[in-house]
């Protein structure tokens, strides 16, 4: 028999609708905070949100491939599919998933994804992904038609609550429900559409209500989430014993854990104002819960782990500080590696990690390989581009970084107006004669660049506007274009670029030649608006290589320049909150940690309506965490 449990009351308060009308106001559309987290976490990293999503099996089913048109032949259309054959055919598609077998996958879980919650919640897990990866209308469209079958599949299995059972839970907070197992699952499957439902939304229009929804669905799937741990801790208490006890358990803390992390990347004023509606964030506790949940025997083990990997690889070097734990993404990772050696996803992170490290010219070879193993979704393809396209950066090999950044721009749909920029900037670098050899249009591609911005929930994207107002230089109406200088480093250092080649100095010191060629040509040229600016960025530029370089009194002197520049900053005042971002961590680097930390306070309080505000504040928010986390310690 299957056990029960008690339950808390809020989620039959859901049941009836009603939290999901409560449309919180108090949304400032001027806002760009939430927007950088979307945007870092969708685009060149959106294989991180897509696969925090999958779910991957820890059932032996060694073979998926071949196995599931026979479970689909034996059961008639009018049988009822029960949790056990469920997880395990779920489990059986992710592995195919996993082995690149994408379509195999979708043909074991399409029949049966109107009538089991599990298979609902692959199918439309992984026709989600494809929307979020080729960014095109009609699969956005799929994406959520799909998800919306799956969150009524997933209903079927709720418990079911009437009015006079919800308004007695009202007056007596008290008062707990049994949950069947079954009905445990279908709240974790629930809260997981809710989530994947919300990121589409997200992204579907410019529609601002579409805005508002999306963020009540995510409330909505938090309060689950939380309910549900609940119900784990009566379990444990009372040492009740369930047939799929650590499947529940796994998603639990999945669900948990990636919400406590996420959440603690916000910055504080953020922070105090989720805490007023209820959400709340606590980084150690997170990264606990997905460890706990990665080490553990359930079918989501393995998205516990690619969901730290994920913090690791990407939103710790995008949204904070730069220093990663490369040892413990290298563990977690291991075993999966070893069970898809050929797995693009995990081909990747591999890649990821060993970019980490330094080991710019072993990462190419793997991105090479995650190209080659698999023609069926070319998306994949668009995350290795991208990654190619900054080794090549890094490594000052322009024409190269030119090659993919090209590619980008005819296959991928994510940012158009970012990869034109970029490809612009990159060809900025050659020479005129290697740049006519291309036959591009230098000028012609960064006046393209406004008009291919978008905009997600009614606003536009951080690095989008950037890339427009550093393309203003190019615009028809002046009398002759005023050339950005280093564009492409310059974006190397938006992106986070300089932590990674810290860990090559050879790469370092290339980059501070390039620098200070471009330094001593603006001082050899005629003065122009725009002539302040290019020296604080050169300086800026310089400043980094230096830091990485452990010259820490002439990058020093670097970042001084910039702050003392400030009042003659015509266009690029983000220079000085980002200069001073970087004196902090010199400062922090030579012991100074309360020096370093009143910089920090300085550049989060003292300034605001510059270019790329929102993705300084996460850093900053991650840096006084990280510090404080190391005092305390």
């Amino acid at each position: 028999m299957v056990a029960s449990v008690h339950r808390p009351t809020e989620v039959t308060h859901m049941r009836q609708g009603k939290t999901e009308e409560e449309a919180e106001e108090g949304e400032e559309e001027n806002k760009d905070i939430f927007e950088d987290a979307l945007e870092t976490l969708s685009m060149p990293s959106r294989v991180d949100m897509a696969t925090s999503s999958q779910h991957f099996s820890s059932f032996d089913t060694r073979q998926a491939s071949g196995q599931h048109r026979t479970s689909n032949v034996k059961r008639s259309p009018s049988t009822k599919v029960d949790l056990r054959s469920g997880l395990e055919e779920c489990s059986m598609a992710l592995n195919l998933f996993l082995s690149n077998k994408f379509t195999d996958a979708l043909e074991l879980l399409q029949p049966w994804a109107k009538e089991s919650m599990y298979h609902a919640l692959g199918y439309s897990t992984i026709v989600v992904l494809q929307a979020v990866m080729t960014f095109e209308q009609q699969d956005i469209q799929n994406g959520i038609s799909a998800m919306k079958d799956a969150l009524q599949t997933c209903q079927k299995y709720r418990k079911k609550c009437t009015v006079v059972e919800s308004f007695s839970s009202l007056l007596s907070r008290g008062s707990l429900e049994q949950l069947t197992e079954e009905e445990m699952h279908a709240e974790i499957c629930y809260a997981e559409c809710l989530l994947q439902k919300a990121a589409l939304t997200f992204v579907q229009d410019e529609n601002m209500i579409n805005f508002i929804k999306g963020g009540l669905k995510i409330r909505t799937s938090y309060q689950i989430y939380k309910e549900c741990l609940s119900i784990l801790h009566v379990i444990q208490k009372n040492k009740v014993e369930q047939q799929f006890f650590s499947e529940f358990e796994g998603g639990v803390k999945l669900g948990i854990g990636a919400f406590n992390l996420m959440l603690s990347l916000l910055p504080a004023r953020i922070i105090r104002l989720l805490e007023f509606i209820g959400f709340s964030g606590n980084r150690e506790l997170g990264i606990l819960q997905l460890r706990e949940g990665a080490l553990g025997r359930s079918m989501r083990s393995p998205l516990c782990c690619l969901t730290i990997l994920a913090f690791h690889t990407y939103i710790s070097l995008i949204l904070g500080t730069g220093e990663v734990n490369v040892v413990e993404a290298e563990s977690l990772l291991e075993p999966y590696l070893q069970q898809f050696p050929n797995g693009s996803l995990m081909l990747f992170y591999h890649g990821r990690i060993e970019l980490l490290k330094g080991n710019v010219e072993e990462a190419q070879e793997i991105f090479r390989k995650c190209i080659s193993v698999q023609e069926e979704w070319k998306q994949f393809h668009h995350l290795c581009y991208w990654e190619l396209m900054w080794i090549f950066v890094f490594q000052q090999n322009w024409m190269e970084a030119y090659y993919y950044s090209d590619l980008l721009c005819k296959e991928s749909k994510w940012s158009k107006a970012t990869y034109v920029f970029l490809k612009a900037a990159i060809l900025s670098m050659l020479p005129e004669k290697d740049v006519a050899a291309t036959k591009e249009d230098v000028v012609a591609l960064f006046r393209q660049v406004d008009g291919l911005k978008q905009r997600i929930a009614g606003k536009s994207i951080p690095t989008e506007k950037f890339a427009v107002r550093k393309s203003r230089r190019y615009s028809p109406s002046l009398p002759a274009p005023v050339k950005l200088v280093l564009p492409a480093l310059e974006m190397m250092y938006v992106w986070n670029g300089f932590p990674l080649v810290s860990k090559r100095k050879d790469l370092s010191e290339n980059l501070l030649v390039t620098v200070e060629k471009a330094e001593t040509a603006l001082q050899n040229e005629n003065a122009s608006d725009y002539s302040v600016d290019d020296e604080c960025l050169v300086k800026l530029l310089k400043g980094c290589c230096l830091k990485n370089l452990q010259r820490p009194l002439q990058a020093e002197l670097c970042f001084n320049h910039v702050i003392q520049s400030e009042k003659l900053l015509k266009y690029d005042h983000y220079l000085v909150p980002f200069t001073l971002f970087e004196l902090a961590f010199l400062y922090k680097n030579q012991g100074e940690v309360d020096k370093a930390t009143k910089v920090l306070e300085t550049a989060r309080n003292n300034y605001k309506d510059y270019s790329l505000e929102s993705r300084l504040h996460f850093r900053i928010q991650a840096a006084l965490h990280l510090w404080k986390k190391s005092s305390s310690d």
